[in-house]
Formats: structure tokens, sequence, C-alpha cells
């Protein structure tokens, strides 16, 4: 009879030390995907068709409209920083996850309750008619709408905070094998996050639009029920992290703080000589040891010793004068990380470009398919999400295998080689929606129909001429987003993996931000050189320089990319940590 392996650090939903025989491992995480596929499916739709219902039900004017759904989403990026705290220092990532994904679910009834009932919202009124008295919804019913919102924020929020890292502690990152399962688990991610946008933008979206909202909110609702349910039924199967009882990011912030108060001390010359807790001294839990390295040497001085002072004993030094080594390298550890994160930012300048340049570029081609059937413009993201549908199988089973036989590396290629692929094709992907801009517009211009209406004057060029572009972009995230968590998650300190994954959430909210500042001061700039008032000024694309526009973000992706290369080859991987439990210390003890 072989003897269970225990998993250190985790513990089944009894609270008994996890075994790898039963718990954890790819099996337990597909239903961990299962969940997340299910919560991209019903929040997606908002995201894309959300202004429509503040628009068109609510009565807001467009620009309000617009506002509230960039302040939702904003809402829901900011909250998932704090709501990974919490599971990281207090709560736990279970249990955030199942109250986050509650919250979410009685929010998206809360939407369904009141777009079902009448007297909830404002009377049926065209907003588009300029001679409609439209009456924009207030008092109790406009607290009822954002009550039910920002618990959608708020839910959405702590899943995204705390889902991810919670499906990767499934895994062993030092056992070879479930390394390997570890890197799986990320792609089927993004492949997960892929299968719910599909049933999102197509079945949700189009109920909304043509059977009613409050029956689309309730397919989110049962969409978001059912994400529960499939969490709830792996409970038993689940590998929990254990909370230390320590808060890492204050363990972080005391580093910063002592290394400042001895900042006029000198470094000793044998770094054996700074600060570190005694292996014989831990108790039941277990505690991490890194080993020192030269980076960030200024930090370091958090970990001079000084004699102690009548008032302290050496045994309990003050953690904002003195911190371990341990402690230290972690803090240089974040801080390493710092500028990968940056240059993650300026991919999501291009990711914006799909959602919105790319759409105003599809509207005004023949989006038939048939002669009866056409793609909504609104529809066109769902292409490089089917593309990610047959690119991340083919990956994972193919590709990565392909790759690990000639690296030796789990992953197939290092996360910061994965990110970098990412980063040079969204710089070619630009590159291309540059040239089909040039053909787009040359089909116009040759056809006489600079001024054509969109949609219902569609140039004769096909919108599968963007499938390109789209591919392109399709490659670069599959590469860069599954790098990003896998490399914030596998090089942060124990307490702040759920955190850590958030970094990715925030470089896309930043992104974002940055995107509109860009187009701001482009439209500046070119100002006097263009008859509109700039290159992307006016509703007609057909007279604009959005190819121009396209060129400069490609440049710029290329800049960014060779400012990452510079960072990435400067970047040491964290060196695996040796702990030591109270058994292991006893041990110690026994031999001196």
């Amino acid at each position: 009879m072989e003897k269970a392996e225990f998993v250190e650090g985790k513990v089944d939903w009894k609270g008994r030390t996890a075994r790898k025989d039963k718990h954890g491992g790819m099996s337990t995480a597909s239903l961990i995907l299962a969940t997340f596929a299910f919560e991209n499916m019903a929040t997606l739709a908002l995201a894309v068709n959300l202004v429509t219902y503040f628009n068109g039900v609510m009565h807001f004017n467009q620009a309000d409209a617009a506002n509230q759904l960039t302040n939702f989403m904003g809402t829901a990026y900011i909250l998932s920083l704090l709501m990974a705290y919490f599971a990281d220092a207090y709560v736990g990532r279970f249990k955030l996850v199942l109250i986050a994904a509650c919250i979410e679910f009685l929010g998206l009834g809360l939407l369904a309750l009141q777009a079902h009932i009448p007297k909830l919202k404002p009377p049926l009124c065209n907003i588009f008619d300029p001679t409609a008295q439209c009456a924009q919804v207030k008092g109790g019913n406009a607290a009822l709408l954002f009550t039910g919102i920002y618990m959608v924020a708020l839910g959405t929020g702590g899943v995204k905070a705390a889902l991810p890292a919670y499906g990767a502690d499934q895994f062993d990152e030092k056992d070879p094998k479930e390394a390997k399962e570890m890197s799986t688990f990320f792609n089927w991610f993004l492949l997960a996050v892929c299968v719910g946008g599909v049933a999102s933008l197509t079945l949700i979206v189009w109920v909304q639009d043509n059977k009613g909202w409050d029956k689309g909110f309730a397919i989110s609702a049962l969409a978001m029920f059912l994400g529960i349910l499939a969490f709830v039924l792996g409970l038993p199967w689940h590998r929990i992290h254990v909370i230390q009882g320590n808060i890492a990011i204050v363990e972080i912030i005391q580093v910063y703080v002592a290394a400042i108060r001895n900042r006029k001390m000198n470094l000793p010359e044998d770094s054996q000589e700074l600060y570190e807790m005694s292996r014989t001294k831990e108790a039941a839990i277990e505690t991490e040891f890194l080993p020192h390295t030269s980076a960030f040497r200024f930090l370091d001085k958090a970990a001079i010793q000084t004699a102690p002072t009548q008032h302290e004993k050496p045994e309990t030094p003050n953690p904002w004068k003195l911190c371990r080594v341990t402690q230290v390298e972690n803090a240089k550890i974040i801080l390493s990380m710092i500028p990968i994160f940056c240059c993650s930012i300026f991919m999501t300048v291009c990711l914006a470009q799909l959602q919105t340049f790319f759409i105003q570029q599809g509207v005004t081609m023949d989006t038939s398919i048939t002669k009866s059937f056409h793609i909504p413009p609104a529809s066109l993201p769902i292409i490089p999400v089917i593309f990610l549908l047959v690119l991340i199988p083919l990956y994972d089973q193919v590709v990565v295998p392909f790759a690990r036989k000639i690296t030796g590396h789990p992953t197939g290629i290092t996360h910061l080689q994965r990110i970098g692929v990412g980063l040079v094709l969204s710089s070619v992907s630009m590159a291309v929606a540059a040239l089909m801009e040039v053909k787009r517009k040359h089909v116009a211009r040759d056809h006489n129909m600079l001024d054509a209406i969109p949609v219902l004057q569609p140039l004769p060029i096909s919108v599968f001429w963007l499938t390109f572009q789209y591919f392109i972009f399709g490659i670069a995230d599959m590469f860069t987003f599954v790098g990003l968590l896998e490399f914030f998650y596998s090089q942060a300190p124990k307490g702040l993996k759920s955190i850590s994954t958030c970094f990715l959430w925030s470089s896309m909210s930043v992104g974002y931000y940055l995107s509109t500042i860009v187009v701001n001061i482009v439209n500046k700039a070119t100002k006097g050189l263009t008859k509109s008032g700039g290159w992307l000024v006016g509703n007609n694309i057909n007279r604009n320089h959005l190819n121009l526009f396209f060129w400069l973000l490609s440049i710029l992706s290329l800049v960014n990319f060779l400012i990452y290369l510079l960072v990435a080859r400067r970047y040491n991987y964290r060196v695996e940590s040796t702990e030591v439990s109270n058994e292991d210390s006893k041990e110690m003890e026994a031999l001196k």
C-alpha cells in the first residue's frame, strides 16, 4: 500500500491536510474553470450592451450612458484589488469567491426584477425621437438600478480577484508533473473565458435585444447560479490555501519603511550578517525562507541588525525597523515585477482598438454571410474569440509539448518569452490593421463611396478581410494574457497570490484609460494637419486617417517591446524557497 502524499500549506474543506491522491489536480480545476466560464457568460454581455440599456430603457443620454458603463467597469477592476487583499489576508480565496459570486447573482437578480416590473423603470419612450419627452430613471428606481449594477461590479471584482489564484492553488509548483498541469490550467483558463464569451456575445445579447432585458438578465443570473453550483460541487476535492495570519502587503511596506529609517547605516560586507529568523524558532505553521540576492541593495538596509535597546528584546524586533531577509527579498520581487507590469499596459491599448475602431471599420463593410444573414456589428468581437477557441487547444496539446522537448521547460517556453511573443504580435496586428484600412479606403474611393452611410450603404468589401488582424491579435492575446497570469502568480510571494493575478486586470484597466488619452493626444497633435481637425475626429472614418493611427500604434508597440526586452533580460526569476515546519525545527533541535 502506497503512503499518502500530503500537500504542504493546503487543507481540504474539513481542515485536514490535503492529499495529492484525493485533492486538487486538473479534474478538480475543471469545475473551477466552469465557474469562470459561467461568470464570464453572465457579465460580458453587460460590457458590450449595457450602454444600450442605460440609453434605451433608462433614458440616459449617450454620453452619460457611456460614462455609466466605464464607471461600472472601472469600479469592478478597482474592487478586484481590494477583494484580492481581503482574500489573501483575512477571508481566504474559497470564501471570497463564494461570497462574491452570491453577491453577483443577487445583483443580476435585482436587475432582472427591475427590467421585468414596469413600475420600477421609466415609461416606454423612443429616446432617438427628438420630439419625445423621455423621463430618465430617478429616485428609488435609480437607487435600485445602481444597487444592482454595483453589486454585480463587487461580485465580478471578487471572482476575478480570487478565482484564478484559487484554481492555480490546485497544483503543486514543486511537482514537475503538476507544474505542467498548472500551465495547462492557465491555457484552459483563457479558453473558459472564450467559451463564456461566445455564449454571452451571442445568446444573451440576442435575448436582451430581441426578447427583453428582463429575460437577458435572468439568463445571466441563471448562468451565475450554475457557476456557483459548479464551484460548490467540487468542494470535497479542493485544495484550500491556509491563511498564514500575516498580512503580506503590510510586510512589503515595512521593508520600505525600515530601509528609509536605516538609510544612513552601512551595509555589512557579508550578507550573512543581515537579519533572518532562526529556522529553529518557527511554531506550528511553515515559514518561507528565501536566499539573499544582490538586486536592489538599498532595500537590504531594512535587514541591518543593530544592538537592541533596553526596551527591545532581540527575539522580538520592531518589524518597522528591522525586517527578515526573506521579507526584503519578497519586496525586491514585487519591485522587479513592476517594469513587466508597465510594459504589459500598452498591449491593452491595442486591445481597445478591437472594441472600438475595428468595429467601426466593420460597420462600413459588407457583413453578409449569406443573402439573408448578416453579422451584427456589435458581435464582431466574437471573431477573435472564435479563433482562440481553436488556437488554445492547439497550442496546449501540440505546440507546448513540442517546445517542451526542445527547451526542457515545463511550460514549453518561459513566462517572459511568452509575454514577449504576444507583445511582438500585437505590433504586427496593428500594422496589418493599417494595411487593411488602406485597402478599405481604396475600395470606398474607387466606388465613389467616401460619404456612404454605414450599414445602410455598405462598401463592396467583405468584413472578413478584418479577420487577418483579428487572427494575429487573437494569437497575441493567447500568449500575453496567459503568460502574464502565470508570471504574476508564480513570482508573487505566497501571501500575495490573489493580488498578483489582479496585476493583469489592473494593467488592462490602465490600458483602457491610456487608449483614451492616446486618442485625445493624437487628435490634438494633428488638429492643424487635416481638414477634419484631427486624424480621428468626426464620424466618417472613410475621410479620417485611421490607417496612420494604426501605424502609430504599431510603432509604439514595437518600441514598447524593445523596452520590454531590456527589462526582461534584467529580470531574475524567483528562487525556490525553502520551508521549515514545526517538525523540521524539532529535528534540527535534536541534532544540536
